[in-house]
């Protein structure tokens, strides 16, 4: 693996823990430069004495758009370039679909969907000028697949991954890559600092048994989020990063289970599918 290795840039959404302040952390052990971020700049001090300067902190809140350009140009100013954007900064509404408000929506689209859109348009530009760079977006195992009470992440994680993929091969010749990231159960603090909407007893056994069974694993999930930043950077350092980089056997397992049935549904409906041709 001998991709764009030397003394990169990064820039990271959503560092004041979790995968965030995890990748910053595998990112200054392969000798590169962070600009790390969050709402609240004052989080990151822990991240601000590692390595010998390489990691400079700023505020970044995906939901504001002056606060994103600023990030974008403080970052641009400090070091000169930005070689590997990672779109991390998210949260977790839970609830059925019926259960979560239109409001509550929106907020979970606009940080999960909006938000990494914003900020990806606002490095494209350097990235296009340099020829180079990485776009990595933090999905999910829930980007392709789903659980009850999950209505909400996954509409966020879907769209993501929409316009990701259309945007990989936009970008690709222009010699910008994009890696979507899809984690499955990780010990970080999504679970811990979830939102929850309103309960309606129509739902106990689909989406109340699920919230159950989330609340339950709290701490006892089994991916380690170090392993997993250290396996991103592997990624990056790829000549050839996949498009799609599941982590966790849960990931594995679930997703490869999604897409057999999708194929299986594909398969057995074909003819019907295929018979709607003008005659």
């Amino acid at each position: 693996m001998t991709g764009q290795t030397q003394d990169r840039v990064w820039l990271i959404t959503g560092c004041s823990s979790g995968f965030g302040r995890e990748i910053v952390r595998a990112a200054v052990a392969a000798g590169d430069r962070v600009m790390a971020t969050a709402r609240r700049p004052e989080t990151l001090q822990v991240l601000a004495d590692l390595g010998n300067g390489q990691v400079s902190t700023c505020a970044l809140d995906v939901t504001d758009p002056d606060s994103v350009q600023a990030a974008v140009k403080a970052t641009l100013a400090l070091f000169g370039r930005i070689d590997v954007l990672v779109n991390n900064a998210g949260f977790l509404m839970m609830g059925a679909v019926e259960e979560v408000t239109m409001e509550q929506l929106r907020e979970q689209m606009e940080v999960l969907f909006f938000g990494a859109a914003q900020t990806t348009k606002a490095v494209l530009p350097s990235m296009r000028e340099q020829g180079s760079g990485t776009i990595v977006q933090m999905s999910s195992m829930g980007g392709q697949t789903s659980f009850h009470a999950f209505g909400a992440y996954h509409a966020g994680k879907f769209a993501l991954e929409g316009l990701s993929q259309t945007l990989a091969g936009e970008v690709a010749p222009l010699g910008v890559r994009v890696m979507m990231v899809e984690p499955g159960a990780f010990r970080t603090q999504i679970n811990s600092s979830k939102s929850e909407a309103s309960v309606i007893d129509a739902y106990s056994e689909t989406a109340g048994a699920f919230r159950a069974y989330v609340n339950a694993m709290q701490g006892s999930e089994e991916g380690d989020p170090a392993k997993a930043a250290t396996a991103i950077v592997a990624a990056v350092d790829s000549d050839n990063p996949p498009l799609r980089l599941a982590l966790g056997g849960d990931a594995i397992d679930g997703l490869r289970a999604e897409l057999e049935s999708r194929l299986a549904d594909l398969t057995a409906w074909e003819e019907l599918s295929r018979s709607t041709a003008v005659s």
